[in-house]
């Protein structure tokens, strides 16, 4: 059982990792969607940032599927997203008529063990990954202008305004500990625009926000002086490896940062831990994935239609605010992304629950 100051959810096991999903061949036999209604299960409400990113990729997939089917979106609320993935994965066709979004609070409890969980990421092939981004800042007042100059912080406590121990908060809070900066979790919020608010007011003292978020809330208080950029939580490349935000490609990423800061690469099951929920988090936050079972040649029909889909010029023209700038994980670089962001080795995992739990009121049975 975990215990989130009066939260409480079961804690089970938690797969291996997505090692054995199996690369789809070339196509033995012509796949034909002609007439057909493709269902693209959400397993959050209407109106989430989940349901506008499929409702905008929708039209273009249905344009370059076989077939040209109908895709629809069918939202399946409840549990925090577990319980429309877990609908999908033990009872979903494997015929290619659906497939299923997740975001990065469907990844979380995966990692951790939630036994809630009935899906397992490793057997579902991906056909897309679509990463986010986010920067971490502090206030000017610091005396702390760039991420080499970290390390005059390392003695001082530094305040950060959290929606929770195992929300997307994990993510920067996992980041601190591995970088070896004293914070102080405050939790309560209600979103990230209150943990910036919290920082204006001198409540908080070290923060981070979504890139768009940033750019539109952030930007405008560097510009006035009163807070600096420190890093980028980054990207991933087609290998898996950590690389520069597009976004913000001036800024170094979490782990330039670190270099920065400790003249060496981060290393250790911390850091393991770390980039387990980042990538999940951010760096490959929402995939989409057809069902355990499903051919070969299913599977290499929907990744080229994505591949496709993301290159369409409208697309790229209407991307902006919904994909941002960063470059969509499809064909050959989808399975890297993919199993960075659903993979935890079990010392990693161990680690984090231990460190929750000794740390932060989280206690597992």
């Amino acid at each position: 059982m975990i215990k989130i100051r009066r939260r409480t959810a079961m804690l089970g096991s938690v797969a291996a990792g997505a090692a054995g999903l199996a690369r789809p061949a070339i196509a033995q036999r012509a796949v034909d969607f002609s007439g057909r209604t493709i269902e693209w299960v959400i397993p959050f409400a209407e109106g989430g940032g989940s349901d506008v990113w499929a409702r905008f990729l929708a039209p273009y997939l249905s344009k370059y599927l076989p077939g040209r089917p109908n895709v629809i979106i069918r939202n399946v609320p409840g549990g925090g997203s577990i319980t429309g993935t877990n609908e999908f994965f033990l009872r979903a066709r494997n015929d290619g008529s659906t497939f299923i979004g997740t975001s990065g609070s469907t990844q979380f409890p995966f990692l951790l063990g939630d036994a809630r969980v009935r899906y397992d990421y490793a057997q579902m092939p991906p056909v897309l990954v679509s990463p986010t981004g986010g920067v971490v800042y502090l206030p000017t007042r610091h005396g702390v202008r760039n991420a080499s100059e970290l390390g005059k912080l390392k003695d001082r406590e530094l305040v950060y305004a959290s929606q929770g121990a195992t929300s997307l908060d994990l993510v920067p809070m996992l980041a601190f500990e591995v970088m070896g900066l004293k914070v102080r979790h405050v939790f309560g919020m209600r979103g990230r625009g209150e943990g910036r608010l919290a920082l204006e007011r001198g409540e908080a003292t070290i923060d981070y926000q979504t890139s768009s978020a940033y750019l539109t809330q952030v930007t405008p208080l560097v510009q006035a002086g009163t807070a600096v950029p420190m890093f980028s939580w980054g990207v991933l490349d087609a290998n898996g490896k950590v690389a520069r935000d597009p976004t913000f490609p001036d800024l170094p990423h979490f782990v330039e940062a670190y270099e920065m800061m400790h003249g060496k690469k981060p290393s250790g099951v911390a850091f393991d831990a770390y980039l387990a929920f980042f990538g999940s988090g951010f760096a490959a936050q929402k995939p989409a994935m057809l069902p355990r079972g499903t051919a070969g040649e299913i599977v290499a029909a929907y990744r080229k239609a994505f591949v496709d889909a993301v290159a369409d010029p409208d697309l790229q023209a209407k991307k902006g605010e919904v994909l941002g700038d960063y470059e969509q994980g499809v064909g050959d670089q989808v399975e890297a992304m993919y199993k960075v962001a659903t993979t935890i080795a079990p010392e990693a995992r161990a680690w984090v629950r231990d460190y929750l739990s000794r740390n932060h009121n989280v206690r597992f049975n």
